[in-house]
């Protein structure tokens, strides 16, 4: 299930990117299909090996192009292990609401991504995250739970003040907004609840269901996805001319 739709984002065989935060490796993985030279970056271990294994899974089956590369490694998304201006895209997906210091991850992809190059940031969207937290504290007070709720301009800015330039935004996962508000309303950890359980049967048949059925999920999602999308996802490109606060175009929510 992507959240970066790369029509919005588009790759070339061999352009360099960075997954940061790459969890599940999800990105990582579609990139590396395309024939990217990908680097699946998160902090935790157990994650990158996984994603690891999946990616020499991939290459053993042929799934990605000759040429592509790819490499999962863990890191430190405030000091990232790379030179100024190294990769062409970054996406970092579903993250930025976990780190306290947002603006200094910014700063480090805006070092190592290359004039030109185009960054793709995702994160949960205002309204349904502002739902969860009013029916559940066990859904975010955690460990690495979410310490923020975004507003769509409010993460522009933080994109243009960074010296990026956005360039476009849209709401994705319209369909999994519902469930999570279940999951809170029963709580987050029951998935016996036969809510919880009948409404993802539902997500599993809009991603493995028959045609008739996805067509169906597909075309609701995408009418609802203005309304109660659960994801915010935003696109920004470094600008060629030197210099921080560029002004941008982009959507808010």
């Amino acid at each position: 299930m992507l959240t970066v739709d790369f029509s919005r984002f588009p790759l070339a065989p061999g352009d360099r990117v960075l997954d940061l935060g790459c969890g599940g490796g999800r990105h990582a993985f579609e990139c590396y299909r395309r024939g990217a030279d990908v680097v699946a970056l998160d902090q935790n271990a157990e994650e990158i090996a996984e994603v690891r294994k999946w990616f020499a899974a991939m290459e053993q089956a042929g799934e990605a192009p000759e040429g592509a590369s790819a490499v999962a490694m863990e890191g430190n998304a405030l000091a990232l292990p790379f030179e100024d201006e190294h990769f062409d895209r970054i996406i970092i997906s579903e993250v930025m609401e976990h780190i306290p210091d947002d603006k200094g991850v910014l700063n480090e992809m805006f070092r190592v991504l290359k004039p030109g190059g185009l960054l793709a940031v995702t994160v949960p969207r205002w309204l349904p995250e502002k739902i969860c937290w009013a029916l559940s504290d066990e859904y975010h007070e955690v460990e690495g739970g979410h310490i923020r709720i975004y507003r769509g301009d409010e993460l522009l800015d933080k994109l243009k003040d960074a010296g990026l330039e956005p360039y476009g935004t849209h709401h994705a996962h319209a369909l999994h907004s519902p469930y999570w508000w279940i999951k809170c309303a029963v709580g987050v950890d029951n998935d016996k609840s036969l809510p919880v359980k009948a409404y993802h049967q539902l997500l599993v048949w809009d991603i493995v269901g028959t045609p008739v059925i996805s067509t169906l999920t597909k075309a609701a999602e995408r009418a609802l996805n203005p309304v109660i999308g659960k994801s915010f996802v935003a696109y920004a490109t470094k600008p060629h001319r030197a210099g921080r606060g560029a002004e941008g175009a982009g959507g808010t929510e």
